[in-house]
């Protein structure tokens, strides 16, 4: 054995084959055999089954386990069914890997099943180069060259004409290597569809439960099923025939470093497929229209600090002749005492730089940036869907891509009316009642009102303990108590404590979710998608936006007064609702927003990036020292997480949540965007990072957009003008200094403070509403005290009821409603008619390129036809050899 290989070494490296003119089989088995017949360990770094020409296309793996002998039985079925698909296998033993334990099985698809599958599920391929002159050169194009990557990494491939493969018309297609004609991300598209749809029962025991990978891995007997990585992240693959996309991919996308850089969409979709490239492009174009946010949100904040000097109100407040000497009614029963108007100082300045006259402006640009998002992107949609031929796909993809779940689970029959052929279907009512019962439990956890009742009372309660301790001039804490009122305490306290309910509950929402959408039993891949992102949405805005749109709308709106205060569930729980501060609740509702978006933030970095670290800083200390000599490419990517079929769902699910923070709040915190911006150039990169070096390379999927996500994002968009609008009315306190200046105050904001207090008599308090310690200063001071409302003073004949300029404020309130939303929703209907969904020149190749394969595919089966009928008139048949190159002569001439 070794002198035949050495012989052959010498004969690979003689002059009759020169490394130039060898065949690749020869080239291959030479350099194993030098390197074993030379002594060194042969590299185990491979994609290739052991004869270093198949590819291996996908891998299962399996451990035998107590329950050998049944999982045994059904891998023996399931195999057997995969060779008669026409799938080839190889296995490597368990002695041959790390553990000694697990088994690996290749498979390879031949050129026949993938030939015949792609014409199945109608897979475009090339036929012709495209003709399409590009774009021309921007002006100051080389502003950009600093961001731009390698023109090879931007485009790794050369633009083609594409048509649905079809395997009677094999010469049609520019086939130059069946081996790789198909890419590999096409190759283990194809694989899968075949291991999800083949059954492991015998042939005389038919079972529809028993198909599919799927519930193999469910029940134990295969450990993974995964494609494998063409080759390390951080260097090139030692076969010159591995593509090393990986690493170009790590390279130039997955470091931090790059995150100033353009991302490589094409490599990405080739790599991983179009759904995954979708999400890639979507993130990236996203982040890039933050960017414009956050400068202006900044300019915002900037101007609230610049004007900080400028603010009458809170000079007022602070001043010890005005703040010093207005007396405030209880916060609190019993717990709460009274307390000086410049306690609140601090709180006053902090909420200017978010509630300011530049807020309005903010809010009103927001509405029409969100639009101009939207628009913009369908634009850069629909010309990714022509670049990577996606136009004509959701089509196929219903008709084609039926969940296995579906066939196994629906045994009743009926005929397509489109295909013509018996397919499974949901009778209409097993449908409905298992939509009555999914609807039910769908509104039963949106209704968390358990948890949301527990903070607010919560709120209540700790509240009064606050205001005890922190207003007390007898403790030691005065510092912290000019600086974190009761309010601000009970704020931060509350949002730590609901954010902790929160990350909670997400657990049990995912696990209802997917329960709900698996009982629903949808019939298609995307079908399932959607409904599941519908049912996650719903329990997660709940979820993430319940508490901010308690603070924004109901936190201090239903008060009362000294005398005749409203309590949550009545008098007997003794739970006073909230008020607000003098200043308004817009301070708190930033505070709730900027905890729970930051900390969720946080947390998902944490869980993406951080965990993953540690997880794996020991096995990739191991394995970093040539792990290709020891280990084989298949276990490399077996100790990897896997990316379940969820994967993206919830890169997408975190990100809209996020969108709904800058956009259904943002009037609260101008320095939302900003936030997310920074957010999101690093998530790019944890999230590239994570693909590359983390997780098994995914089974290449298609998808030509980003599903019900798009519709989210269009509901959430036009539900934000109108919560601006609304936190604008009634949480600012804009409205009431804007009437204020030009209607009370001679256009000036002297005595505002003053004007919105209302006057109530100590005496006329009820004792249940009284201090349980009386402050000693207070008999010496005032009889009366002074609460946030406009109502009349005692004295007054109508006392205690509304003044004529409460209800001045709510009509100013209304009408700046409906004026902000009609002003918004008509810019944005006016920008949404003003862009079209589809670019012009997009439309236009669309059409040339629907046109042009209309014509090749008419020359194409008129010189057939010709080639036909001469043949029929040729006396003497020519080989079959001289008849091919014929045809490939006349068919190349005429394409």
């Amino acid at each position: 054995m070794l002198l035949c290989g050495f012989l052959w070494s010498l004969l690979a490296h003689s002059e009759l084959f020169s490394e130039e003119e060898s065949p690749p089989e020869i080239l291959k088995h030479t350099i194993f055999l030098n390197e074993f017949t030379l002594g060194l360990q042969p590299n185990k770094d491979t994609v290739f089954f052991r004869d270093g020409v198949r590819r291996v296309d996908f891998v299962l793996s399996y451990v035998e386990d107590k329950d050998g002998e049944k999982k045994q039985e059904r891998r023996k079925e399931f195999e057997a069914n995969l060779e008669k698909a026409g799938l080839e296998l190889e296995t490597e033993d368990k002695t041959d890997s790390k553990d000694k334990k697990t088994y690996f099985l290749k498979i390879h698809a031949p050129w026949d099943v993938l030939a015949t599958y792609a014409d199945v599920l109608k897979i475009k391929v090339p036929f012709k180069g495209s003709d399409i002159p590009h774009a021309k050169d921007v002006p100051l194009e080389w502003l950009s060259h600093p961001f731009r990557l390698p023109e090879h990494i931007m485009h790794p491939q050369p633009d083609y004409f594409t048509y649905p493969f079809d395997k009677t018309k094999t010469d049609f297609f520019l086939i130059t290597n069946k081996d790789t004609f198909f890419p590999p991300s096409t190759r283990n598209r194809i694989v899968f569809y075949i291991l999800a749809r083949c059954h492991y029962y015998k042939e005389d025991q038919k079972d529809k439960e028993k198909v599919g990978i799927k519930r193999l891995l469910s029940n134990g007997t295969y450990t993974a099923a995964f494609p494998l990585h063409d080759c390390q992240y951080w260097k090139r693959a030692r076969n010159a025939e591995c593509e090393s996309e990986r690493y170009s991919l790590y390279k130039h996308w997955a470091r931090f470093l790059s995150f100033y850089k353009e991302q490589p969409l094409n490599l990405i979709r080739k790599y991983y497929g179009e759904k995954i490239g979708i999400y890639f492009a979507w993130l990236g174009f996203y982040t890039e229209m933050l960017f414009f946010a956050a400068v202006m949100g900044l300019i915002c904040f900037t101007y609230g600090v610049l004007s900080y000097d400028d603010n009458i109100s809170s000079k007022e407040i602070c001043d010890p002749n005005k703040g010093g000497s207005i007396v405030m009614c209880p916060l609190c029963d019993k717990k709460c005492p009274f307390w000086r108007l410049n306690s609140t100082c601090l709180s006053s300045w902090q909420s200017h730089l978010f509630d300011n006259e530049g807020t309005v402006f903010f809010a009103i640009f927001m509405g029409i940036w969100v639009t101009l998002f939207l628009e913009f992107w369908k634009r850069r949609q629909a010309r990714l869907e022509y670049e990577w031929d996606l136009v004509d796909f959701e089509e196929e993809q219903q008709q084609l891509q039926i969940r296995p779940e579906f066939e196994i689970r629906c045994t009743n029959r009926r005929l397509n009316k489109i295909t013509q052929e018996m397919e499974p279907y949901l009778p209409i009512t097993s449908k409905c009642a298992r939509f009555c019962l999914s609807s039910a439990t769908v509104v039963f956890w949106v209704t968390r009102l358990a948890c949301i009742i527990g903070v607010i009372a919560y709120r209540l309660a700790v509240y009064a303990a606050f205001a005890s301790i922190i207003k007390d001039p007898m403790r030691k804490i005065q510092f912290v108590g000019r600086i974190i009122t009761p309010q601000l305490a009970t704020s931060v306290t509350a949002s730590c404590i609901n954010f902790v309910i929160i990350m909670i509950l997400n657990f049990f929402y995912e696990r209802v979710a997917i329960w709900i959408t698996d009982m629903e039993i949808p019939k298609t891949h995307l079908e399932y998608e959607n409904r599941l992102t519908m049912k996650m949405f719903m329990f997660q805005f709940v979820n993430y936006y319940s508490s901010c749109f308690y603070v924004a709308f109901f936190k201090g709106k239903f008060v009362g007064y000294p005398g005749d205060y409203s309590y949550m569930f009545g008098h007997l729980t003794k739970l006073r609702n909230e008020e607000c501060d003098p200043g308004g609740c817009l301070i708190e509702l930033t505070t709730q927003l900027v905890i729970v978006m930051a900390g969720k933030q946080v947390w998902g970095n944490i869980q993406e990036a951080l965990l993953p670290l540690i997880r794996n800083w020991w096995s990739s200390r191991k394995g970093r020292h040539n792990p290709e000599n020891h280990y084989s490419r298949w276990e490399q990517d077996y100790v990897l997480q896997n990316f379940s079929q969820l994967g993206l769902f919830y890169e997408y699910l975190e990100m809209v949540i996020q969108f709904g923070f800058i956009t259904l709040f943002v009037a609260s915190f101008p320095l939302a965007p900003l936030l997310a911006l920074f957010n999101n150039i690093l998530e790019i990169r944890v999230d590239a990072w994570k693909f590359t070096t983390q997780f098994r390379r995914p089974v290449a999927s298609k998808a030509r957009n980003i599903g019900a996500w798009q519709e989210i994002l269009n509901a959430v968009a036009i539900l934000s003008v109108v919560t601006n609008a609304f936190i604008m009315a009634f949480t600012s306190d804009m409205i009431p200094r804007m009437v204020y200046l030009y209607t009370y105050g001679n256009s000036s904001m002297e005595g505002y403070i003053n004007n919105s207090l209302s006057i109530y008599s100590i005496r006329q308090i009820p004792e249940n509403n009284m201090p349980e310690e009386p402050n000693n200063w207070l008999a010496n001071v005032t009889e009366t005290c002074r609460y946030r409302d406009y109502r009349y003073p005692p004295d007054h004949q109508k006392r205690y009821t509304h003044t004529m300029q409460f209800w001045h404020i709510l009509a100013a309130k209304l009408a700046f409603i409906i004026i902000m939303e009609h002003v918004v929703f008509v810019v944005k209907f006016f920008v949404a008619w003003m862009i079209p969904d589809i670019p012009s020149d997009v439309k236009a190749r669309v059409k040339r390129e629907r046109y042009l394969i209309q014509e090749y595919m008419h020359n194409y089966e008129v010189e057939k036809l010709k080639l036909q009928l001469s043949a029929s008139f040729i006396t003497e048949p020519q080989s079959e050899v001289s008849l091919m190159m014929d045809r490939h002569e006349v068919l190349s001439e005429c394409l």
